[in-house]
């Protein structure tokens, strides 16, 4: 019986001597190494997020090199896709009502190729006979505003003003500001190729456009195919709906402008007009620099009287636009700060010139208005929800 006692003791005494050293082992592999606290502090998580950013922004890069390399390719496809959202609505009015793909294709195919033949016509008509006195005008005036500025008292001197111009001059003839869409469009082959595709690709996108985007969406499901949908969706109805806002809006800033310069009796007043509606397509800068042309006009015509009176009436024909005809047309279509979109306009200026600029901005809308519909319609992405 003792010796039985004895045993249990000394097994008893072994158990709590493996449960202690356990105990003891637990603690000590609990405590975090060296490596571990380092890079569990904040220069860890720094160094992590740095990682990510610079991951994110080669990507981004090779992206966009992409793309700038394969201009002829990337910028008939954004067009055919802009053109194919914007006339989606007559696509499907037509095949509500019984109308066979093919024959609707060709039709809007048609109505899309005479409208752009439309404004083509119109730009040229009124422009190209009396581009030579706009330009000579607008030159004139900008040397009168010279003049006047170098009567201030804090006037620059005439070596800097010059170095201005010329530094001006060179980035806009520079092939920085003329590459991208602008050089391609320059080579009579390229924009004929490029042409020919965006015709080709944009009739089969108003054909089979819902059969494509369901092609493409074969590899997702789930959630992610919910998202893939609602980010689809988005983008056709953003660009329809900027392409439809914008072009409105270009008409009748048009044609307010041009029945305030016929008021005043600015010549050049119908080429004035159709530049108000071409620039009216680049947000913010587009109707600062229709100004600023009529503007210059207007003083070499008739003076500073008149000069200012346009200004007036481009800045009430803006107002009017952008606070009550834009929300109403464009609705939260272009929900984008004005930082955003000079930013938008700064980068698609530099890699794609002038069409660039024209596509930056929607391309902006687009992108934010993907993450607004990221984790559920009308449910933006974490980050980006109001807090």
């Amino acid at each position: 019986m003792k010796r039985k006692l004895r045993w249990g003791q000394q097994r008893g005494s072994t158990a709590e001597a493996l449960a202690a050293e356990a105990e003891r082992h637990l603690v000590v592999s609990a405590e975090p190494t060296k490596t571990q606290r380092i890079w569990g502090e904040g220069f860890g998580l720094l160094a992590t997020r740095a990682l990510q950013i610079i991951i994110v922004l080669v990507l981004t890069g090779a992206i966009v090199w992409g793309m700038h390399a394969l201009t002829t390719v990337v910028i008939p496809l954004l067009l055919a896709l802009i053109f194919a959202s914007t006339f989606s609505p007559v696509m499907r009015w037509l095949r509500a009502r019984g109308v066979a793909d093919a024959l609707a294709t060709v039709m809007v195919l048609l109505g899309i190729v005479v409208i752009l033949a439309g404004i083509a016509w119109l730009i040229v008509w009124a422009v190209q006979d009396q581009w030579d006195d706009l330009s000579s005008q607008a030159q004139d005036g900008f040397a009168q505003v010279l003049d006047w500025v170098k009567t201030l008292p804090f006037a620059p001197d005439s070596a800097q003003i010059a170095d201005w111009r010329d530094s001006v001059v060179d980035f806009l003839t520079s092939s920085q500001f003329g590459s991208g869409a602008l050089a391609g469009v320059g080579a009579v082959t390229n924009f004929v190729t490029g042409l020919v595709l965006m015709v080709v690709v944009l009739f089969f996108f108003l054909k089979d456009g819902p059969r494509i985007w369901e092609f493409v969406l074969r590899p997702f499901s789930g959630e992610a195919l919910a998202r893939a949908r609602r980010a689809g969706d988005k983008t056709v109805s953003t660009l329809g709906s900027y392409v439809r806002g914008t072009a409105a809006v270009a008409a009748v800033d048009a044609i307010g402008i041009g029945i305030g310069l016929l008021i005043l009796q600015v010549p050049l007043a119908l080429p004035l007009a159709v530049l108000v509606f071409v620039l009216a397509f680049i947000p913010l800068v587009g109707a600062t620099v229709a100004g600023i042309l009529a503007a210059l006009v207007a003083l070499v015509a008739n003076g500073p009287l008149s000069a200012v009176l346009v200004v007036g009436v481009v800045v009430l024909v803006n107002q009017l636009e952008g606070n009550f005809l834009q929300p109403v047309l464009m609705g939260r279509t272009l929900k984008l700060h004005a930082l955003v979109i000079l930013l938008a306009l700064t980068i698609g200026t530099v890699t794609g010139g002038i069409l660039g600029a024209v596509l930056a901005v929607p391309i902006a809308a687009v992108a934010w208005g993907i993450i607004q519909v990221w984790d559920g319609p009308g449910l933006p992405a974490k980050w980006a929800r109001a807090r």
